[in-house]
């Protein structure tokens, strides 16, 4: 056998039996609750029945599910009436009590682990958007909120889906010039208001003639999707799609 065939070999058996070990002292747990799963990553069949992974029919402008066959639509009421800046949105899950649970873990519990689970989702919803990126680049937070909350949830996603997909990862492409306060409870119009300006490319150089592929937990109202995606076209983008783990369901697709 030749050397560096019997070393990746021996690599292989020694990573299998390291997990071997892991798995026995601390057995997997689904994704979601308690029940014991095959391997890390995994739902238990009880909340896999329970995700609504988002496929067709869905809006191809930004990403929400149709409920029913639309007759050839394929673009939501809300995106025909305002096109949003960027080409392409795509979204691995509807947000709904089941995906909050696993979205919120990661986002305010600590759970950065969910990162991986959460981009290979991502990576099948957003396969086409991703074979044409050549830049990954997160949502950015302010650094008052980043002292905070210790990691941004969205750069951990873009860093995964990096290394799932091979397309580089810039997680410093944005920044936000100004605080600005949650967002959760504000309605649309006034998220738009309250971003206005707040976001700007930190390295324009960096991004003009690219395809960016801007990365984020949930789309809502996609007031911040659009700032961020006027910014890297400001900055000389050749073109933004967008790629979420959620999206929340639209009203113009119900």
């Amino acid at each position: 056998m030749p050397l560096q065939q019997a070393a990746r070999w021996g690599l292989r058996a020694a990573a299998g039996a390291a997990r071997l070990v892991l798995d026995t002292l601390l057995p997997p747990h689904c994704l979601t609750c308690d029940t014991l799963v095959d391997s890390p990553g995994q739902f238990c069949p009880a909340c896999f029945r329970e995700t609504q992974f988002i496929t067709a029919p869905h809006c191809l402008t930004c990403g929400a599910p149709f409920p029913h066959a639309q007759q050839g639509m394929m673009v939501c009421a809300g995106c025909a009436a305002d096109p949003p800046p960027w080409g392409e949105a795509r979204a691995a899950l509807a947000y709904d009590a089941q995906s909050r649970r696993l979205v919120l873990a990661f986002k305010h519990a600590d759970r950065t682990e969910l990162a991986t689970a959460l981009a290979r989702m991502m990576a099948r919803a957003g396969a086409a958007l991703l074979a044409r990126a050549d830049l990954l680049v997160p949502m950015p937070l302010h650094r008052t909120r980043l002292f905070t909350r210790r990691y941004n949830q969205s750069a951990l996603l873009a860093n995964a889906l990096s290394r799932l997909s091979g397309v580089r990862h810039m997680p410093d492409a944005l920044r936000r010039t100004r605080a600005t306060r949650p967002l959760g409870e504000l309605s649309a119009q006034a998220r738009a208001r309250m971003l206005e300006g707040a976001i700007a490319a930190r390295r324009p150089a960096a991004v003009e003639g690219r395809h960016v592929l801007l990365v984020d937990d949930v789309l809502t109202s996609g007031a911040t999707a659009r700032n961020c995606t006027n910014a890297l076209l400001d900055a000389g983008a050749a073109g933004v799609d967008v790629l979420v783990a959620a999206r929340v369901r639209s009203p113009h697709t119900s």
